[in-house]
């Protein structure tokens, strides 16, 4: 898929991307700043989109990990299946909901999101963040990129522990919630 169709798939599902325009180079760069890739064996991804965001984490992860990456757009998912042709990166066409389907019993060491909170209904989102919490390794963490500081105040009814960062180097600029 080219950039002017993913575009095009970015604007015409508005209310499931969430966003205006993809996440820069820089907003990914510092979003993923606060992970430690180290030693992370089982990384997931929510919302998959244009890939720049998976892209970062596959410079940055060990050879031997493996990366979940969630997407419920199937437009993005076939061209996310075609650029990340791998055995350790799996492409899911599901809603992060059901993320404990796709982890085998295992935990998440990383999980990171730039899913359209705001726009998710409540029901579903609550469900997303109880089982983000639930699918995460004692000592790992959950690390959103967000539009909305208020946003910080929904995390913080499942993860205790939350740092907040601001970039104006994206449009528009954003929030990273680092949580655990």
């Amino acid at each position: 898929m080219n950039k002017n169709s993913l575009h095009k798939e970015l604007f015409s599902n508005l209310k499931t991307t969430g966003a205006i325009t993809f996440s820069s180079k820089s907003l990914v760069n510092k979003m993923l700043s606060y992970a430690d890739f180290t030693g992370a064996k089982t990384i997931v991804e929510l919302g998959g989109g244009d890939g720049s965001i998976t892209r970062g984490i596959l410079e940055r992860m060990d050879p031997d990990a493996v990366l979940y990456v969630f997407e419920i757009s199937q437009a993005f998912c076939d061209a996310l299946e075609k650029e990340f042709v791998s055995e350790n990166v799996h492409i899911i066409c599901d809603s992060a909901s059901n993320i404990e389907n796709y982890l085998a019993g295992g935990k998440a060491d990383l999980i990171l999101s730039s899913l359209p909170f705001s726009l998710i209904a409540r029901e579903e989102r609550e469900k997303i963040y109880e089982k983000s919490k639930t699918n995460l390794s004692v000592q790992g963490k959950f690390i959103q990129i967000c539009y909305s500081y208020l946003l910080r105040f929904q995390f913080a009814k499942y993860f205790p522990h939350i740092h907040t960062s601001f970039t104006l180097k994206n449009f528009p600029p954003a929030f990273i919630m680092i949580c655990n």
